[in-house]
């Protein structure tokens, strides 16, 4: 291009003149194979591969194809078709780009703006270490219907709160195909023109997109711009999912080791794929993990096995990959199901399994050296509970436990897989009951079957538990005869009964004490104690003392004793008085004395009882007091006790 002015020029003798205009011309352009091409055209086009070589128009050759994250599906149509991989703590987005997930949190994986009712969690929680979090289940969440479809360890898919039982034939379940094979659980859908298929082995999630061009992806297999925190939904997360915890190395991790079983994924036949796929991110998932994790649980092949199958997804098959790395394509652990505080995994270098304790669950008994919860003591109850993969660490078989009583056995609750033994009144279960000072102690066992006492034991199992329920304390309630009876409740501890008075003129205790009762001077009275909702399997009541005064108050005089509680008389009626017969005493839960009425001289003609009671172990022979009648002496005719009085009675225990 040039600024030219007028110019004349002649021609074979002509004049010819030509006019420029102050402009600027671009005469610029592209040459391809020796022939120039205009700016903005078309150089060429293969509609099979869905490229064009064009002039752009700065004048430079371009090709243009399907974008990164498509393919040409032929006749010049380019689809969205790439694969996002989510294994151990680790995502693969579908640039290839690589995230860590370093808490226990729920994340957002898979969303897309032209979709808006459809998104894809993940789950990641903690195994074997407090501070190396794994996957551990996947949501596909589905917001028209309404429906959220659960992905988990195992094998295991939920509806919402229903389990359901799949096929390799796939079964159709609000638009979503659900099949399940050997090697996990695949869920199949297509919306708005976009093909999604998500497929999970309990361990890693492999998520293929396939659709029109330029459909893009958001979460953490997607847009890589936003932080980890913008895609952390709590709805689906624990309160302290975020908590970050810390472990000493594992010394026993070989990382150089590490590090060349991981690169096998640049050998062959891994290799065949490694221009398609990059390589690198799965290698850095692979040895940042395993170099502080443990290679067990199917680890050691998980990263591989992941490239394998992703390889797989986009035409390359591995053929001979499995015998290469010594692994196997089935799905690790998929018939096993652990509850919420557990996992799968190995427990025999065999390939055995079993579940195993969360880290962080199981750390809150580690320190206390516990295998289990406190015991839970009632009144005349108690059960221990204890954790079933706690147990199983120290190589028991938790279903052979026993109590004292061989017929007691744990049960086991198939959920939580928590094991809990229990006594009750029904039931006793060989539970020792013994006395120390004012408590009453209940004492089981919990044992292996066949348990040995000899020197020498090999994988035998006991946990002694027990309850220590102190007496109760002393409680005081009025009593007249002519109200019928008192009945008072108490509560102290566990301890928790009620304590009925009565008073009868018979011994058969017929003939209750009513308001317009006339109780003569001489005249024989039975006195009952009764308690309801002591176990008379394991504790009886027994009377202490029980003494006679004037006023309400227990401690006013004059006092006329009547069961005597000392070094000589224990528990036993006064020699002083021999019209007292202690009837029953510490036999059962009720105790039963009788005398014959009397009055205080100079009072107000009220007669009030007080009595102390204690709860004792039915085992044990001095609940019965041991009584010797021959101090006693009669109680002379005239004395201060004679005359009538209407009478009231106060009691103690």
């Amino acid at each position: 291009s040039a600024l030219l002015s007028d110019l004349e020029v002649y021609i074979s003798g002509i004049k010819v003149t030509t006019v420029y205009k102050n402009t600027i011309q671009d005469i610029s352009g592209c040459r391809h194979l020796g022939i120039a091409y205009e700016p903005d055209t078309v150089v060429s086009a293969d509609p099979e591969t869905c490229s064009k070589l064009t002039c752009s128009e700065t004048a430079v050759l371009e090709t243009i194809g399907c974008g990164p994250l498509e393919r040409c599906q032929g006749n010049n149509t380019c689809v969205v078709d790439t694969t996002c991989t989510v294994t151990g703590p680790t995502v693969i987005n579908v640039h290839g780009q690589l995230n860590f997930i370093k808490d226990r949190c729920a994340y957002s994986l898979v969303s897309i703006p032209s979709i808006p009712n459809l998104y894809l969690v993940a789950n990641f929680r903690d195994r074997r270490r407090e501070d190396v979090s794994l996957l551990d289940s996947v949501i596909l969440r589905l917001d028209g219907p309404g429906v959220h479809i659960h992905l988990e360890q195992g094998g295991r898919v939920w509806l919402d709160n229903s389990m359901l039982t799949l096929e390799s034939l796939p079964q159709l379940v609000h638009g979503v195909q659900l099949s399940q094979d050997q090697t996990g659980v695949t869920a199949k859908l297509s919306l708005s023109n976009l093909n999604i298929s998500v497929f999970f082995d309990g361990y890693t999630a492999q998520i293929l997109l396939e659709g029109p061009a330029g459909s893009s992806v958001e979460g953490l297999c997607g847009n890589s711009s936003r932080s980890l925190s913008d895609l952390r939904l709590s709805e689906y997360s624990s309160t302290s999912c975020e908590m970050q915890y810390s472990e000493p190395a594992d010394t026993t991790i070989d990382c150089t080791s590490v590090t060349e079983r991981c690169n096998l994924l640049k050998e062959a036949p891994f290799s065949s794929c490694n221009t398609d796929i990059d390589p690198e991110p799965y290698i850095t998932a692979c040895t940042d993990t395993l170099c502080k994790y443990p290679a067990v649980d199917g680890l050691n092949c998980q990263f591989l096995k992941a490239y394998a199958r992703a390889c797989s997804l986009h035409n390359h098959a591995q053929d001979g990959w499995t015998s290469k790395t010594g692994c196997s394509s089935e799905a690790f652990c998929q018939d096993r199901t652990c509850s919420d505080h557990e996992f799968c995994g190995e427990k025999t270098v065999s390939g055995d399994t079993r579940c195993f304790c969360r880290a962080i669950f199981s750390s809150k008994y580690q320190e206390i050296n516990s295998l289990g919860d406190a015991t839970v003591c009632m009144q005349d109850s108690a059960s221990v509970t204890l954790v079933g993969c706690l147990v199983e660490d120290k190589r028991i078989n938790y279903s052979a436990l026993q109590l004292n009583d061989p017929t007691c056995r744990g049960q086991v609750d198939e959920l939580t897989h928590m094991v809990t033994f229990s006594f009750n009144s029904s039931n006793r279960c060989g539970t020792v009951v013994t006395t120390n000072n004012s408590y009453v102690i209940y004492k089981n066992t919990i044992r292996s079957q066949n348990y040995s006492f000899d020197v020498i034991t090999r994988n035998q199992f006991q946990i002694d538990f027990s309850c220590v329920h102190s007496q109760p304390n002393i409680h005081t309630a009025t009593f007249r005869i002519r109200d019928c009876s008192v009945a008072q409740k108490i509560s102290c501890g566990a301890w928790n009964y009620t304590l009925i008075i009565k008073a009868y003129t018979d011994a058969g205790r017929t003939q209750v004490v009513q308001l317009n009762s006339q109780v003569r001077l001489n005249q024989r009275i039975w006195v009952e104690l009764e308690t309801n909702g002591l176990d008379g399997s394991m504790v009886t009541v027994v009377s202490d003392s029980c003494w006679a005064t004037n006023q309400a108050s227990p401690t006013s005089s004059p006092r006329h004793d009547l069961i005597i509680n000392g070094e000589r008389y224990s528990d036993c009626a006064n020699p002083a008085d021999l019209t007292v017969a202690v009837e029953q005493n510490g036999l059962g839960t009720s105790t039963l004395f009788s005398f014959n009425m009397f009055r205080f001289t100079g009072g107000s003609g009220e007669v009030y009882l007080h009595c102390k009671l204690h709860l004792c172990p039915k085992e044990e022979t001095s609940c019965i007091p041991n009584c010797n009648a021959a101090a006693r002496r009669r109680r002379s005719v005239g004395s201060k006790y004679e005359g009538e009085a209407s009478i009231g009675m106060s009691w103690t225990h």
